[in-house]
């Protein structure tokens, strides 16, 4: 396939698949394989990029608020407090991204990892779509951020979904639907941002890579909107992603094991 029009359809794929529990990541090995498309790294993370600017301008209110409150030092202020737990959330992804850097890139190759990402995210979400947990309806503490910053670090592996991750681990600490994603969405800001910065460094961006960017802004907006309207209704709408990702896997297991 002519590379401009494989470059538009990954950046379809990331724009739906960066907002939903399904692991964009995973998603773009797959489609890498099934379009004999295999740009380098820098091609995913411009890709990232793109999906990153639809929650600032999703989320733009709260991160100004949060980063005046910082600014200013107002940390017992709730924008400030969500700022502080924000970084210490960030932590470890970053810890592990720097240490781990050049093995974690070998993984965005294997087939057989990214299904079994797939398979660990779909179980996670069922856990967390579970009545087991009921939601306190508080706000994230430091210990949640900390937990909710372990489970995002998983994440860095393809097929495990880091809105997934971080989504569940947040109801499984008992916040509710919407602090839960709130938090989610807010974090994969310096995550991305940070990955995005390691990976490009002085690199320049080609034309094609600055349409396919664009695009995963465009896709990556509405994905939020829908999302987060979808889910917030209840928190079991999750299960529809897990058996979605759990028969990827199974899917993606057979054509190893038998083709």
């Amino acid at each position: 396939m002519d590379s401009f029009f494989a470059a538009l359809i990954l950046a379809i794929v990331q724009g739906i698949t960066e907002w939903i529990p399904v692991s964009s990541s995973g998603h773009l090995v797959l489609f890498h394989t099934l379009l004999g498309y295999h740009p380098p790294l820098l091609f995913d993370v411009a890709l990232h990029f793109g999906t990153l600017m639809s929650v600032f301008v999703y989320f733009g209110k709260d991160i100004m608020d949060i980063l005046e409150a910082l600014l200013k030092r107002r940390f017992h202020s709730q924008p400030g407090r969500l700022g502080l737990l924000l970084l210490l959330a960030t932590i470890p992804a970053g810890v592990i991204g720097l240490l781990f850097h050049a093995y974690i890139e070998a993984f965005f190759s294997s087939l057989l990892i990214t299904a079994l990402g797939f398979a660990i995210t779909g179980l996670v979400l069922f856990i967390a779509s579970s009545d087991f947990f009921p939601p306190t309806k508080r706000t994230p503490s430091f210990p949640d951020a900390f937990l909710v910053g372990l489970a995002q670090a998983v994440a860095i592996l393809p097929g495990i979904s880091r809105s997934g991750t971080t989504l569940s681990a947040g109801l499984l600490r008992g916040l509710d639907e919407k602090s839960a994603m709130r938090f989610s969405f807010l974090l994969s800001i310096p995550a991305i941002f940070g990955a995005g910065i390691i990976e490009i460094g002085n690199n320049s961006l080609s034309p094609e890579l600055l349409w396919a960017t664009l695009l995963s802004f465009i896709i990556g907006l509405l994905t939020i909107h829908l999302f987060l309207n979808f889910v917030s209704k209840s928190r079991k709408n999750l299960r529809w992603f897990a058996a979605y990702v759990l028969a990827l896997a199974f899917g993606i297991l057979m054509y190893l094991l038998f083709f």
